[in-house]
This record gives structure tokens, sequence and C-alpha cells, in this order.
């Protein structure tokens, strides 16, 4: 197998809850909860963009520099295409709008992973 140093996602088995927070955000499918902690079972679907990060409430996940298969975009897009559309449940902080209503971002705010959507992230970054 043709590996590559790259960054790719590293979580913290002994931190990982088991919530499953971290799934849905991870587009590619890379990571599923196994025997009731997060995995990334397959390091090729893993494409480093740690979008998965600021939803941990224990801060299992990392990311690290390692060998690694190299990122497949066409194996992420068939598993993509497999699971279907999938959407988070959760919502704005702030407002509260869902994914459906309209883009949000993960963000840290007092201390605390949250989820802020794209109309309520100026007045947090301007005051």
């Amino acid at each position: 197998m043709v590996t590559v140093t790259r960054k790719i996602v590293k979580i913290d088995e002994e931190k990982c809850n088991g919530c499953g927070k971290c799934v849905t955000p991870c587009a590619e499918g890379a990571i599923q909860l196994v025997d009731g902690k997060a995995k990334v079972v397959r390091d090729e679907l893993c494409d480093g963009a740690g979008f998965c990060l600021g939803v941990c409430p224990t801060g299992a996940l990392t990311i690290e520099e390692r060998e690694a298969a190299p990122f497949d975009p066409e194996a992420a897009h068939e598993e993509q295409a497999a699971r279907g559309v999938q959407t988070i449940t959760e919502s704005c902080f702030r407002c509260g709008n869902k994914e459906t209503d309209a883009v949000l971002f993960p963000c840290r705010y007092k201390g605390s992973s949250q989820w802020v959507c794209v109309r309520c992230l100026p007045p947090l970054i301007h005051g």
C-alpha cells in the first residue's frame, strides 16, 4: 500500500466519550462509531480538513501529520453517495437556525464548542 506523510485526524480513545458528534461533520465518512468510540475507519477518506474538531466536547480530536494512505476524493464521493445526505442536528447557539436554514460553522465560544450561523458570525467577530 502506498503511503504519504500528510495531515489526518487523530482520535484519543481515552478522551472520546462516544457521543458521535464528530461523525456527521465528516462529510467524507472517515469517522464512525465503533464499539462506542469514534474512529477514523479509513485513512483515505480523511481529508484532514478538521471540521470534526470543533464539535468534540471532550477535545479528543486533533490533527496530526503522519504516514497514511493518500486522500482519495473518488472514494470519499462514493462514500457520500452511499450514505446519502446527512445533516447535523445542532443549531446556531445565538438564533436557533438549523443547517437547513443557514450555513453553520463550528466555533469555540466562552470555552465550549458551539455552532454559529453565517448571519450571527459577524457580530461575534466584530462585537
